[in-house]
């Protein structure tokens, strides 16, 4: 007796905490816990959820990409500057080999003197305007025991500054034209795979939240079993009591309450396990006291779909297909690109540069020398060993491929939408089923009761009937599930967003 009064105490105190837990809109004053509509819960993810993020981030990327892009077009200026120290400076020779004999040699020395006779003259003369003395370079005797006399003359001055300003632009360049258009394409892609993770974040949050739904409609029943169970072990306890049952209908009583104790607590777990992914997938704290409203049958009404009007559905606006068109608009902008590569290309270039040469390091007495130069570049491609050619060969076969693929992915969207149909399909014929079903139960479960507690039947006879309405209770609830999920599968295929499904 001691155990069976273990669990009527259980039976009594086991259903208050949960029941208060997830029925009911009615919380107490100071509750935190935050209730969710289906609507509050999508808007939350769709701001939160980590995917979505990552996916806005690669948005912006990607148009920071095409706007870097464009920078091509304008001139591209840079500021150079260079230093060098002529360690050992270079030399130059005029006259003849020293095996063409002396004579040749010194003519051809007094030669190159009276050559260089006006250009020394002009030296002296700017030398003279700018008040430096000039020094003329007297060519040191060549020692006779050395072999270094070889009429060799050092040419400029040990220390080197040059500063330079460059500006170059293309005028004519068919592929990178078509290389900007093509980033124009990447940006578009990023975009409908961003959708594609927004679609995909609603349907996996419609599909938790269904799932919470499903798990607090699983406890609804099982509690309602708990509940039963324990009248019945009452009463049949107080017939025991004065003689009126036996010994076996009050075991029999107290086993089918003991047995709707593990159900009850699975049902609850299911509840926060499911509450917990509902949050996981929102993107919000685990730790966050959340619960949803309404309740999984509120959604029985919506059980409405035309199956032939969703097979003739168009998958113009499903995000893998696309994802698969514009990368077919990429591969063909692509291989026109490698085509333009044939056409000769046209760019200037600018520059402008200060120039200086001393022998001393002191920057008062340097003098800067400018110079300018505007150039006209073209390229003509010739040959390239057929580089040009086989890249345009691999880009089509690509475009092949991606055709093929395109074709295998609609034929499996078509598999899955027929699939979602299907489901939906069985699952409203189910529904009505099983609320035929629950009607009958019901009505059989009451007759049993009764004549139970007249004594016209027994306990058996009573727990079939609860039986049968148990599962008829859960296959409603579950044809219900089953179809919001389906649907929800069904319009992600069909590319609903969330607001636009609103």
């Amino acid at each position: 007796m001691r155990i069976k009064n273990v669990l009527l105490v259980l039976a009594l105190l086991l259903p208050v905490a949960a029941r208060a837990q997830y029925q009911g809109t009615e919380r107490p004053a100071g509750d935190s816990t935050l209730v969710l509509s289906l609507d509050d819960a999508l808007k939350i993810a769709l701001s939160e959820n980590s995917s979505v993020k990552v996916a806005d981030m690669e948005v912006r990327r990607t148009e920071y990409a095409r706007k870097g892009s464009y920078g091509q077009l304008f001139p591209q200026i840079n500021l150079s500057g260079a230093y060098s120290y002529a360690i050992k400076k270079q030399k130059v020779y005029f006259g003849s080999d020293a095996d063409d004999g002396g004579s040749s040699s010194s003519g051809m020395s007094s030669m190159y003197a009276s050559m260089l006779t006006p250009i020394m003259y002009y030296i002296e003369t700017l030398y003279q305007a700018t008040g430096t003395p000039f020094i003329p370079y007297v060519e040191p005797q060549p020692d006779p025991g050395s072999s270094s006399g070889d009429g060799a003359i050092e040419m400029g001055r040990a220390n080197q500054v040059s500063l330079g300003l460059s500006a170059s632009m293309p005028l004519v360049n068919f592929q990178l034209w078509e290389s900007l258009r093509l980033t124009g394409d990447q940006v578009e892609l990023a975009v409908e795979q961003a959708r594609e993770s927004r679609l995909g974040t609603v349907a996996s949050v419609k599909q938790a939240y269904f799932a919470v739904l499903m798990a607090k409609a699983s406890y609804d029943v099982y509690n309602a079993v708990f509940e039963n169970a324990v009248q019945n072990y009452k009463f049949t306890e107080s017939r025991y009591n004065v003689q009126k049952a036996s010994e076996m209908d009050l075991a029999r009583a107290s086993s089918s309450m003991a047995a709707a104790i593990p159900n009850l607590y699975n049902a609850e777990n299911a509840i926060s396990l499911s509450l917990w992914q509902l949050k996981a997938v929102m993107g919000v704290d685990l730790d966050l006291p959340v619960d949803v409203q309404g309740k999984l049958e509120d959604y029985a009404s919506q059980m409405l779909y035309d199956y032939n009007e969703g097979m003739e559905a168009s998958l113009d606006r499903n995000s893998q297909m696309r994802q698969l068109a514009t990368q077919a608009e990429m591969l063909a902008k692509q291989i026109r690109m490698q085509q333009y590569a044939y056409i000769p290309t046209l760019s200037m270039q600018l520059s402008y540069n200060y120039y200086t040469q001393s022998d001393k390091f002191n920057l008062s007495q340097w003098r800067w020398l400018p110079s300018s130069t505007l150039a006209l570049s073209l390229s003509i491609p010739i040959f390239s060993g057929g580089q040009r050619y086989h890249a345009i060969k691999q880009t089509r076969v690509q475009a092949d491929e991606l055709e093929i693929q395109r074709e295998n992915a609609e034929r499996q969207l078509r598999i899955g939408i027929r699939q979602s149909l299907s489901t939906m399909d069985t699952a409203m014929k189910s529904f009505d089923a099983a609320r035929s079903a629950i009607t009958s139960a019901e009505k059989a479960y009451d007759i049993a009761s009764k004549s139970y507690r007249l004594g016209k039947s027994t306990f058996t006879d009573l727990n079939n009937t609860e039986l049968t309405l148990t599962q008829s209770r859960l296959q409603a609830v579950q044809a219900v599930y089953n179809f919001v999920v389906a649907r929800a599968t069904l319009e992600q295929s069909l590319g609903y967003d969330f607001t636009e499904e609103k």
